[in-house]
C-alpha cells in the first residue's frame, strides 16, 4: 500500500485562521468563496465552535445531525497540528500557529515542557515563569471586544488569557444554557458572538466512536437547532470545529530504545510528536526515525518549515519551541511519551494531518 500524503493546512485559502478575519475584516472587501452563502451579508453573526467535530465524522452520520447537515457550506482545513490549543488560538487571533506561537498541546519552553491547556509543567503551574500574554500577545478577534460564550470554569485559566485576551466572558455552567445566553446577547444588540462547546471531544476521547459519540452528536445537533430557532430573524449561525478524530484505542507505542537514546525529551502529543535530539545527535535521529515510515510521516524541522505546515511566516520563538524531528502518524496509532502521563487512556485522538483530523465543517444557516 502506498503511503498517503499529508493534508496540509490551506492557509489563506480556507482554513481556521481565515474565518474571523473574513467575518470581522474591513467592510466591502467581499467574502471569500469558501464562506457559506448563508453567512454572506448578515448584519449579525454567531460563530459556534464544536470541539472535535470533524467533517468526515459529520458526513458519515447525517441521520444523527439533520439540522447541521441542512446548513450550507462544506469543509475547510484546520491547522498544524490538529490540536485544540493550537486551533482555538488560530481561530480567535486569525493567525497561523507560526505567527501566534501556540504550536502544540505540549511545548518546549526552554528547559521544560509545558502543557498549554493546563499551562503547567512537571513541577506544576507555569503562569509566573511564562506569563500567558508574553507567550501569546496577539489580541483576540482583531482587537474587538467580542462576547464569548464558553464554560464558566475556563474563564480564569492561563490558556484562556492567552487565546481570548480582551473578550467579554459570558460563561455557561450547563450546556443547555448556550442557546439562551447567545440569543440574549444578540437580542441585546451584539452583532458578533463566539460560542464554544467541548462535550463531543470529551466523549470521543473517553469512549471512541459508538453509542456515546452518537448520543452526543445528537445533542450537539439539538444545541444548534435551539440556537438557530432562538436567534433574531436574519442572524447568521456559523458552525465550525477545531479538528476531527481518529480511533486509536490501544494502538499506542513507545519509541524503540535505540531511537529513544538519541532523544533529550519529547513535546507535542501522540499524533504529532516532536522529538528533541540530544546535542550532536540530530542527523542520527532523523535517520533512525525512518523506520517509522510505514505508520507516520517523519519530517525534520527544516522540512516542516519549508513546506509551511505552521504557515508562511514562523516567528523565532515559535521555531525555538519545535523539536528536531516531527513524528506524525498517518496510521491509526499514537506515539506515547512516558513523561507525559495520563489519568485515562484516550480512545479517539487527533493532532496529525490526516483527512479525518484536518477537515472540519464550516457551515451556516440564517435564522428565520
Amino acid at each position: 500500500m502506498s503511503r498517503p500524503s499529508p493534508v496540509l493546512p490551506a492557509y489563506g485559502r480556507g482554513s481556521l485562521p481565515d474565518v474571523v478575519p473574513a467575518l470581522l475584516g474591513p467592510a466591502g472587501r467581499g467574502m471569500p468563496e469558501w464562506m457559506p452563502s448563508a453567512a454572506v451579508g448578515a448584519e449579525r453573526t454567531v460563530l459556534f465552535l464544536v470541539d472535535g467535530l470533524g467533517w468526515n465524522q459529520l458526513r458519515a452520520r447525517p441521520h444523527l445531525a439533520p439540522v447541521l447537515t441542512s446548513f450550507s457550506g462544506g469543509p475547510i482545513t484546520s491547522v498544524s497540528p490538529t490540536t485544540t490549543a493550537t486551533a482555538l488560538t488560530s481561530v480567535t487571533t486569525g493567525l497561523t500557529p507560526g505567527e501566534h506561537g501556540i504550536i502544540g498541546y505540549r511545548m518546549d519552553m526552554g528547559g521544560t515542557v509545558m502543557n498549554t491547556l493546563r499551562w503547567a509543567g512537571a513541577n506544576g503551574d507555569m503562569t509566573r515563569a511564562h506569563p500567558p500574554l508574553q507567550v501569546q500577545a496577539c489580541p483576540a478577534f482583531m482587537g474587538t471586544s467580542v462576547p464569548v460564550v464558553s464554560r464558566a470554569d475556563l474563564e480564569d485559566t492561563s490558556f484562556t488569557a492567552a487565546h481570548l485576551n480582551g473578550v467579554r466572558a459570558m460563561g455557561w455552567r450547563v450546556a443547555s444554557s448556550i442557546p439562551v445566553i447567545v440569543s440574549s446577547a444578540v437580542a441585546a444588540g451584539e452583532t458578533f458572538v463566539y460560542a464554544y462547546y467541548d462535550g463531543l471531544d470529551k466523549v470521543a476521547h473517553e469512549h471512541g466512536f459508538g453509542p456515546h459519540y452518537d448520543a452526543e452528536l445528537r445533542f450537539v445537533d439539538w444545541l444548534v437547532g435551539e440556537m438557530l430557532e432562538s436567534l433574531p430573524s436574519g442572524t447568521a449561525l456559523i458552525v465550525t470545529a477545531d479538528h476531527g478524530q481518529v480511533h486509536v484505542g490501544d494502538n499506542t507505542r513507545l519509541l524503540d530504545d535505540d531511537v529513544a537514546s538519541l532523544v533529550r525529551h519529547q513535546s507535542g502529543e501522540g499524533r504529532f510528536r516532536w522529538l528533541h535530539a540530544r546535542p550532536g545527535r540530530e542527523s542520527a535521529l532523523v535517520a533512525e526515525c525512518g523506520r517509522y515510515d510505514d505508520v507516520a510521516w517523519v519530517a525534520p524541522r527544516d522540512q516542516v518549515l519549508d513546506e509551511g505546515w505552521f504557515g508562511p511566516r514562523v516567528t523565532p520563538s515559535a521555531t525555538r519551541r519545535m523539536g528536531n524531528v516531527a513524528l506524525v502518524p498517518h496510521a491509526p496509532v499514537s506515539f506515547d511519551d512516558p513523561a507525559e502521563g495520563s489519568h485515562f487512556s484516550l480512545v479517539c485522538r487527533h493532532g496529525s494531518l490526516t483527512e479525518d483530523e484536518m477537515l472540519v465543517p464550516l457551515v451556516a444557516a440564517r435564522a428565520g
